[in-house]
């Protein structure tokens, strides 16, 4: 048991009994930890706002090794209120911290996973690409599972420029002479391979506009499912959710089209 105070994210909340609630809250300090919240369903518990999905706090308490953890009080909430009222940027943010939360075993201290999550949602929040935010996360969460690519270089000759693949077979990209000796590769489009490689290098401190179209977002999609599928094996509610959503903007664009012609 520590008693003290961490900054934390809400991954999720769920009701315990008819009053009380159980939250879960990946905190800097201490890790993933699973806070029971007595009267949290009571109007005037001024823990209300910290609680609520995508909110940042300072969350003062009772940090336990073992067990339901304990929260006193909190400082600092700050709401990422734009993710909050779009079901849109919620459904790439509640992908994201699900991701966070299957990466690590709860109580791990990992305040790199956690500064990288923040920064993931903040962006998001401020009006960033949520795909490309959201695709530069799961390239870059991939190590935290095991998974250890070679993105930068073709793995038979070190070329660094030009049209690479994806080899499962070398762990890494391969340049576009060497793609013969892997009659396997993913035969990704080569634009989408660009952009992956990319995103497994660049830091969102540092990340500028990165506009990317339509069809190779829709590449990029399709590749990183196949290293998931292949590496990683998990299978998210909320990402399914994200495919069913993108089903829904194209019937919508189409619907948009038909009526403008």
């Amino acid at each position: 048991m520590v008693l003290g105070e961490s900054k934390g994210l809400v991954l999720f909340a769920k009701d315990y009994k008819e009053k009380d609630k159980l939250v879960k809250i990946f905190t800097e300090s201490f890790g993933k930890q699973m806070f029971f919240i007595k009267n949290a369903h009571r109007k005037n518990n001024p823990l209300v706002p910290a609680l609520l999905p995508f909110t940042q706090a300072v969350y003062i308490g009772d940090f336990r090794t073992e067990g339901l953890s304990f929260i006193n009080s909190s400082k600092d909430v700050q709401p990422f209120l734009a993710i909050q009222q779009d079901i849109f940027l919620n459904a790439y943010a509640t992908y994201i911290l699900n991701l966070a939360d299957t990466a690590i075993e709860d109580r791990v201290y990992d305040p790199g996973l956690f500064s990288f999550s923040l920064q993931a949602l903040e962006l998001i929040d401020e009006g960033k690409d949520p795909e490309v935010i959201t695709n530069i996360y799961e390239i870059q969460l991939l190590h935290r599972f095991g998974v250890a690519i070679d993105w930068r270089s073709c793995r038979v000759c070190g070329q660094t420029h030009g049209r690479f693949d994806y080899s499962s077979k070398y762990s890494g990209v391969l340049c576009e002479q060497h793609w013969p000796m892997d009659q396997h590769r993913y035969h990704g489009d080569p634009k989408a391979i660009h952009f992956i490689r990319l995103f497994s290098a660049v830091s969102y401190e540092k990340l500028n506009k990165i506009e990317v179209n339509t069809e190779i977002k829709a590449e990029i999609r399709k590749i990183i499912d196949e290293l998931y599928d292949e590496y990683v094996g998990i299978h998210l509610k909320s990402k399914k959710f994200i495919d069913q959503m993108k089903t829904w903007e194209n019937t919508l664009k189409e619907k948009r089209e038909e009526h403008d012609n």
